[in-house]
């Protein structure tokens, strides 16, 4: 990190990685201030890293909050790395949605919304959606737990168990294939307004296969109340299927917990971090 990014981001390293897949990452690694190997601390994993590492890592802080302290770690801000930077809302379509997920209806009305505003233009949106016909969590889950994962631990002598996972969005709908998959490097598991659009999601697949044998690690829930007021029909369905989600899961004593903010699906990301903090790693 340059002198300028450890002002921001302290305790922060930058390193790329290529997958066996052929795909290159950007990881930034955030210890907690003062951090000795020798009292080794779990790693929590945060997707969408291009976006989300400004406004997660700063959190670490909270190990300290003498209110409320949060159990050590050490945070791994997982995104792309060089040029494909720029594109990390497209490419984290490929990375972060399971294999065969239905693409809703009204994703694609969202996208051409986007570009009958001007958000984005007709070559970006055709890319979107392309990256959405062949999608691979499942390789992705496998570069995280068989690659990035062994590196972290052997770099920065992390523990052994413990660890943590948080995705926002479709990094949410990440999370919860992960969870259902019965990943076992995961103590818990952060869901923050998951992309279940269609009520044909591979998670409710996935979820009906399960029947009563669902995974022992924590899942925190979050979802936001203004998704599910406001009148956008993509972020009305997530909210809706997210709630039916966890009607069907119950509470699972306590394994199963969930909260509703008073946020947007932009402006909820760091109070859905802070909610899973609180939730599943409060001393």
């Amino acid at each position: 990190m340059t002198a300028m990014w450890n002002g921001c981001l302290a305790d922060t390293d930058y390193f790329e990685m290529r997958s066996r897949g052929g795909h290159e990452y950007g990881v930034w690694v955030t210890t907690p201030p003062g951090y000795d190997p020798a009292a080794p601390a779990p790693v929590m994993y945060v997707l969408d890293g291009n976006w989300t590492v400004g406004m997660t890592a700063p959190l670490i802080v909270t190990q300290a909050d003498p209110m409320q302290k949060v159990r050590p770690y050490v945070q791994v801000s997982v995104g792309y790395a060089g040029e494909e930077a720029q594109q990390w809302a497209t490419l984290r379509n490929r990375d972060l949605v399971p294999p065969g997920e239905p693409v809703a209806p009204e994703l694609v009305d969202a996208v051409e919304m986007g570009v009958d505003t001007g958000r984005m233009t007709r070559e970006q949106a055709d890319a979107y959606l392309a990256e959405l016909r062949d999608t691979r969590a499942d390789a992705f889950l496998g570069f995280l737990t068989e690659e990035l994962n062994p590196r972290i631990e052997r770099e920065y002598g992390t523990a052994a168990s413990g660890h943590g996972l948080f995705g926002y969005s479709y990094g949410g709908l990440f999370s919860l294939y992960a969870w259902l998959s019965g990943c076992p490097l995961f103590e818990s598991i952060g869901a923050g307004s998951p992309g279940v659009v269609g009520e044909d999601s591979q998670i409710f697949a996935r979820l009906r296969e399960l029947g009563d044998n669902l995974p022992a690690a924590k899942l925190h829930v979050t979802v936001n109340e203004r998704e599910l007021f406001g009148d956008l029909a993509v972020y009305q369905n997530l909210a809706k299927n997210t709630a039916v989600l966890l009607h069907r899961l119950g509470s699972r004593d306590g394994t199963v917990t969930s909260e509703v903010l008073r946020e947007t699906h932009v402006t909820g990301l760091q109070a859905s971090f802070l909610s899973y903090l609180r939730t599943c790693r409060s001393q």
